[in-house]
């Protein structure tokens, strides 16, 4: 069945339990979602009812990858926002002295801050500008499938399933794996499936712009070949993207690496670009950005602007004049830079941006992205912000400058601790936001030292923060996951 007939069918919602990773969603044909809960945390299988193996492998696949894919997205944004506030009523339970407050507790504690209604995003399907496609053994058992995966190793019940289906990939991309699963379909060359175990062909990253352009990054396991050997099978791919069949793909990059581990830097195992351009560019509330093979950037550009923007409102606040922001002055923060996305973007409001970044790699970008736009007024660093904070923080306070706010933007692991202990220690900083992707895991432990009573076993002497302000931003259309922007103040 079609899967967008089938999403027709279920739109009535009797039923959903939150959060997914404690409740199995399944369907049922009688247009009802039931949601099977487990017994206990600790238990991992859930209850299966007799109809679930009549599922298609496409609609087994959407349920994984987009789980809120059959639901309107109105229904989407009120689950995201209800699961959020779940997710904060810990944070508002720890501050407010219930130490037990857990966000899958059936009693939870009231909001003692404001949270805002989830902003949507501006584009709900096809929305990725990155995607990753696995190889591996498809549902008729041909290893060199292309797709996304269905089952553990662990388990050895691994099934690729093609990915055209889902909603939230764009056409482009699609195009794109379809046509590298012929190519290595027709190459002497086996999938790389278990490393110990042989075979050359891993998966393909794809990344695209707003204007259509379309970057390829194929990933490979060299084994015992020869550089010589390798080189043939490497023309061999350049023929079929540019001359061959692949060249329906339009590719205006092309990019090798050879790994032989499950993830590899530029570092390790430099992007080797066999065609095209070295990157690619996006532009974001009007500024420029560059796009390598292996750099961060938001999947999804028009939901990027939305969030910046929200952060750009918490970080330069109540400035408006003749409906637009002012320039107010001051310093603004930026740690945990990635490529200077926000600070670029918060350019305009103040006189200095100061951008903090381990990834040396990274500072690059963020240097050069800067100049791509023509923006003056920002510094970047590399380094631990954990060293390199103390030191910049006590420039700002000898040149007398005013400090606008700090803003994080860390991934989903959040910041060490003792990045939280450098901002907390740092009493100039009386405004903080905090971009948040997975605001229920090690980010929840970030934001109660930011806001626990001064410790001197942690080293935690600054002044306490106390979150004031929490917008959801509505990143992923069709999966459980948005972006918190929360702002701390003291």
């Amino acid at each position: 069945m079609h899967l967008a007939a089938t999403r027709r069918k279920f739109v009535c919602v009797k039923r959903i339990l939150y959060p997914l990773r404690q409740t199995c969603l399944l369907f049922s044909t009688n247009d009802t979602i039931l949601a099977y809960k487990r017994k206990s945390p600790s238990k991992k299988q859930f209850r299966k009812p007799p109809w679930a193996d009549d599922l298609s492998w496409e609609e087994r696949l959407a349920d994984v990858v987009t789980p809120l894919w059959r639901l309107k997205y109105d229904e989407q944004l009120e689950l995201k926002q209800k699961h959020q506030e779940r997710i904060l009523s810990q944070l508002s339970g720890y501050l407010s002295g219930d130490l037990h407050s857990h966000p899958s507790s059936p009693v939870r504690s009231k909001l003692n801050f404001s949270v805002q209604p989830i902003l949507p995003s501006p584009i709900r399907d096809g929305y990725r500008n990155k995607s990753t496609f696995s190889v591996n053994k498809g549902s008729d058992g041909n290893p060199k499938t292309v797709g996304f995966y269905i089952g553990t190793g662990k388990k050895g019940n691994i099934v690729c399933v093609n990915g055209d289906h889902l909603l939230n990939l764009p056409e482009k991309h699609k195009l794109a794996a379809r046509c590298y699963q012929d190519f290595i379909r027709l190459s002497s060359l086996e999938p790389c499936l278990l490393f110990h175990a042989g075979g050359h062909w891993r998966e393909i990253t794809v990344r695209t712009n707003t204007q259509g352009h379309t970057m390829a990054i194929v990933h490979f396991h060299p084994q015992t070949l020869t550089p010589e050997e390798i080189a043939v099978h490497k023309a061999d791919l350049v023929d079929y993207f540019i001359r061959g069949p692949g060249s329906v793909c339009q590719l205006d990059s092309l990019f090798f690496q050879e790994s032989t581990m499950t993830q590899c830097t530029h570092e390790k195992s430099p992007y080797q670009l066999l065609y095209g351009q070295p990157h690619i560019y996006e532009e974001v509330l009007g500024f420029k950005f560059r796009i390598s093979p292996d750099a961060f950037f938001q999947v999804n550009q028009a939901a990027a602007e939305v969030l910046y923007s929200t952060v750009r409102d918490l970080c330069v606040p109540n400035h408006e004049e003749g409906g637009g922001k002012t320039k107010i002055g001051g310093t603004l923060l930026d740690v945990c830079c990635g490529t200077g996305t926000i600070g670029i973007t918060l350019s305009p409001m103040v006189d200095r941006i100061i951008g903090i970044e381990l990834i040396e790699r990274a500072v690059e970008d963020a240097r050069h992205n800067a100049a791509l736009s023509n923006v003056l007024n920002c510094e970047f660093f590399p380094g631990k912000a954990e060293v390199v904070l103390p030191r910049l923080m006590s420039q700002l306070n000898s040149a007398d400058e005013g400090l606008v706010a700090a803003v994080v933007n860390p991934a989903r692991a959040g910041l060490h601790y003792r990045v939280v202990r450098a901002l907390r220690n740092q009493p100039h900083i009386r405004r903080l936001v905090y971009v948040s992707c997975k605001p229920d895991g090690e980010a929840m432990r970030n934001f109660r030292e930011l806001c626990c009573a001064p410790d001197l076993q942690k080293k935690l002497t600054g002044e306490a923060f106390s979150p004031t302000l929490v917008v959801p931003v509505d990143m992923f259309p069709h999966t459980p996951h948005c972006e918190l922007v929360l702002l701390f103040e003291r």
